[in-house]
């Protein structure tokens, strides 16, 4: 069979060599771990591992783990957008500074993160102690952990969207106005439209990284068993006391709801870029 049939052809050589690093590669740090994970699966059985996932504790931590990263992911695919556009859009005093403070949950720590979160929306904090006569309370509840999940997902959109939006002529927004459209018509209809796959990819990046976040959370959330307990905190509860079979279960459970969230979301993403021309 030619070369050809398998791979598109290109005037670069090297196609062998670096095929085969990207797999090697591909192989150690994605693929033989998910793959000793099902297999430890396998060894457990189907119904031991309904067994060990099927109570009440867990399917609140996994409930509260999603659900948590979904809310958190929503609130930055907007205000991520809203940062991103301005960044691009605009020129004013301290543009840079607050530019380069948007990569600063990628190079702090999460559990620091965690402790700096807690520390501020405490009951003694400086934004607890002002959120207090409103009622509102933030460390140790599940909008906590929302907050802790806003903060380390929010660069993963706006690093995402920025360059589109950067690519993106404003020559098109004044033809549209000039062509009679109102702001938010050229929102609706010539902006977002463009904007689409990569807001979904930077979607999907901050719910990747939601739904497994550890450090960030556990200092915030109070770990109450039911009410504000994450799943990977379960997860490390059950290695300690040497149950790793409990511990694969959980694991396996939450690999399994990401497959489908990240699948529906790239075939959402497929159908835009579809949309719009772009494959």
């Amino acid at each position: 069979m030619k070369a050809g049939l398998l791979r598109s052809p290109s005037p670069l050589p090297g196609f062998g060599l670096s095929f085969g690093i990207m797999m090697t590669m591909l192989s150690i740090v994605v693929l033989l771990p998910i793959a000793a994970l099902l297999g430890r699966g396998l060894m457990i059985g189907p119904g031991a591992l309904w067994d060990m996932v099927n109570s009440d504790r867990i399917w609140a931590a996994l409930s509260l783990s999603f659900r948590a990263a979904l809310i958190a992911s929503f609130f930055n695919l907007v205000f991520g957008l809203m940062l991103a556009w301005v960044l691009v859009r605009y020129r004013f005093w301290g543009r840079r500074f607050i530019d380069a403070a948007v990569d600063l949950p990628f190079a702090l720590p999460t559990a620091v993160a965690g402790i700096a979160l807690t520390a501020l929306y405490a009951p003694n904090g400086v934004f607890g102690q002002a959120l207090a006569p409103l009622g509102l309370r933030v460390a140790y509840t599940e909008i906590g952990i929302w907050v802790a999940l806003v903060f380390i997902g929010q660069p993963f959109v706006v690093r995402t969207v920025q360059p589109v939006i950067e690519e993106l002529d404003p020559d098109l927004e004044e033809v549209s106005a000039t062509l009679g459209a109102r702001r938010l018509h050229t929102l609706r209809r010539v902006i977002l439209p463009t904007l689409t796959p990569a807001l979904l990819t930077g979607f999907a990046l901050a719910l990747a990284r939601s739904v497994g976040e550890y450090g960030s959370v556990i200092f915030i959330a109070g770990n109450i068993p039911g009410a504000t307990e994450i799943a990977p905190l379960l997860i490390v509860i059950r290695l300690e006391e040497y149950n790793c079979d409990a511990a694969a279960a959980i694991g396996i459970t939450m690999l399994v709801i990401s497959f489908a969230m990240l699948l529906a979301i790239n075939a959402i993403q497929i159908w835009s870029r579809r949309r719009i021309g772009l494959v």
